[in-house]
């Protein structure tokens, strides 16, 4: 994926849940919360809690937000009824989708991820048919800034643990695997660095580009509707965006 394409498609996510901070603060809460019933209410002993902590602050959720939902997953056990589900397919060329949800209701999630590939030019696939193509990686970007040298922000990511660095243009991408990723992320936050995204995530091993404005209108519809249900937590793909 082109560099600035990483960095345009996250700052314009994050643009757009800065606008829906209440369904989005809903979205990460609902992720605490099944963190919090599969291992408990404290950080330092559950891996995937401190991962949605940190993605919560990545996008700005308040702290006594993200203790608000942490007690009250401890104290209700509101989790129970939330199951995970992976959703794969493709969208018009053949550009490989993976949908995570947390829902309560399957055949309404269902229903709504099966409209939403229609919508947009797609098919759903069988669980496997596209995740072959993606890498399950840690992956932390950071903006270029006066504050900070590339050179000791290279040597604290590998040091810690990170298995790849790359500067782009915009800035750094970091990566690595799902077990380290909170090992870097933390020795990162404790330097000061501000990331401006954080998260392990699915990356896709190649790219693909939509050539047709059909296409692309098509695709950014699918995206638009997946990513506005409640129900979807990430939606990841490897469309190569020329759109800064």
């Amino acid at each position: 994926m082109a560099g600035h394409s990483k960095f345009a498609n996250i700052k314009h996510k994050k643009a757009k849940a800065d606008a829906q901070k209440g369904k989005i603060f809903t979205k990460l809460g609902r992720e605490i919360a099944v963190a919090v019933k599969e291992g408990g209410p404290d950080p330092e002993n559950n891996a995937r809690l401190r991962d949605a902590i940190a993605k919560a602050k990545s996008n700005n959720m308040p702290n006594d937000t993200i203790e608000r939902s942490i007690k009250k997953a401890a104290g209700e056990g509101d989790a129970s009824s939330y199951e995970s589900i992976t959703y794969e397919g493709y969208g018009p060329s053949g550009v490989a989708v993976i949908v995570d949800v947390l829902t309560d209701n399957k055949n309404r999630t269902a229903a709504n991820i099966r409209h939403a590939f229609t919508k947009g030019g797609g098919n759903l696939g069988t669980t496997g048919c596209v995740s072959f193509m993606f890498d399950k990686k840690g992956q932390i970007m950071i903006e270029k800034s006066d504050k900070i040298d590339e050179d000791e922000l290279m040597m604290l990511a590998l040091d810690a643990g990170a298995e790849d660095f790359i500067a782009e243009e915009e800035g750094y991408e970091i990566l690595t695997s799902p077990e380290d990723f909170s090992a870097v992320r933390e020795a990162i936050e404790k330097a000061g660095v501000e990331m401006i995204s954080a998260e392990v995530a699915m990356i896709p091993q190649t790219t693909t580009k939509l050539t047709s404005e059909e296409d692309i209108k098509k695709f950014n519809k699918m995206l638009e509707l997946l990513e506005d249900d409640d129900d979807v937590q990430e939606v990841y793909h490897n469309w190569e965006s020329d759109e800064e």
